[in-house]
C-alpha cells in the first residue's frame, strides 16, 4: 500500500504516525490520523481526480501522433474505453497546457470547448473569477444564446417505482429540506450532470488524439 499523507509524524523508534493509505479498493485509515492530514490527503485526491481526463487525453493525443497504427492496441490492452478517451482527447487538444485554468476542473473546459478559442478564454476567466460551478458556467453559456429565455417546462412520463423505493426518497427529501418533487428534479439532474459529463462536447469524427499518464505524485494506486 501506498502513502497519501505529504508530511508524517514519527513514533519513537522511526514508526509513522496517522498515515492513510491507498489499496486497490480505497483508503486505509489508521485510528491516529490528524484532522490536517485528513484535510491535506482530500485536496491531493481532488486535485489527482480534476488532473486524471487531462492526463488521459493527454496520453491518446500523443499516441495518435507518435504510434498512428499501433495506438488502438495500447488502448484496448490497459483497458480504456476508447469513446470516453477520444472525447478527453478532443478537448485535450483545444486547450494546448499553457491555456489550461489550474484553478478550473476539466469538466468547466469540456463546456466550452466547441467555442472558438477568444470565447473559450472570455468563459473560462469569468468562471474562474466568480468562481462558477460547472452547472453555473452551463447555464451562463444558455443564457447567452438565449437571453431572456425561460426553461421549457414538460411533464416527465409516469415512473413506476416500488413503494420502498419511494418512502426512501421522500425520507431523503425530508432529511434536505426540500419538497418532494423539486428534490427529485435536483437528484435526476445530479445524475445526468455526472453521466453526460463529456457528452454536452462529441469530438468530431475526425478525431486525433492523445499522450502519457507517467504517475501520481500524491495518491499512488498500491502494487
Amino acid at each position: 500500500m501506498d502513502k497519501v499523507n505529504a508530511v508524517p509524524r514519527r513514533r519513537p523508534g522511526g514508526a509513522v504516525e496517522g498515515r492513510i493509505l491507498t489499496t486497490p479498493v480505497g483508503l486505509a485509515f489508521p485510528r491516529d490520523v490528524t484532522f490536517e492530514s485528513w484535510e491535506q490527503a482530500g485536496q491531493r485526491i481532488s486535485r489527482i481526480a480534476s488532473s486524471s481526463a487531462w492526463y488521459l487525453g493527454d496520453w491518446l493525443v500523443f499516441g495518435q501522433d507518435r504510434y498512428t497504427d499501433r495506438y488502438r492496441r495500447a488502448v484496448e490492452a490497459v483497458g480504456l474505453d476508447y469513446q470516453t478517451l477520444r472525447n478527453y482527447a478532443w478537448i485535450a487538444r483545444k486547450f494546448e497546457p499553457s491555456r489550461r485554468r489550474q484553478g478550473l476542473p476539466f469538466q468547466h473546459h469540456a463546456e466550452v470547448a466547441a467555442l472558438p478559442p477568444a470565447e473559450q478564454d472570455e468563459w473560462l476567466d469569468r468562471a474562474q473569477r466568480e468562481s462558477w460551478s460547472r452547472t453555473a458556467l452551463r447555464r451562463a453559456l444558455r443564457e447567452s444564446r438565449h437571453p431572456g429565455s425561460k426553461p421549457e417546462r414538460v411533464v416527465m412520463p409516469r415512473v413506476n417505482a416500488g413503494s420502498d423505493a419511494v418512502d426512501r426518497w421522500r425520507r431523503a427529501a425530508m432529511a434536505a429540506n426540500a419538497d418532494f418533487e423539486a428534490w427529485i428534479v435536483t437528484a435526476l439532474d445530479r445524475a445526468a450532470d455526472q453521466d453526460l459529463e463529456l457528452v454536452s462536447v462529441p469530438p468530431p469524427a475526425e478525431l486525433s488524439a492523445e499522450r502519457e499518464y507517467v504517475g501520481l505524485p500524491a495518491v499512488r494506486p498500491a502494487s
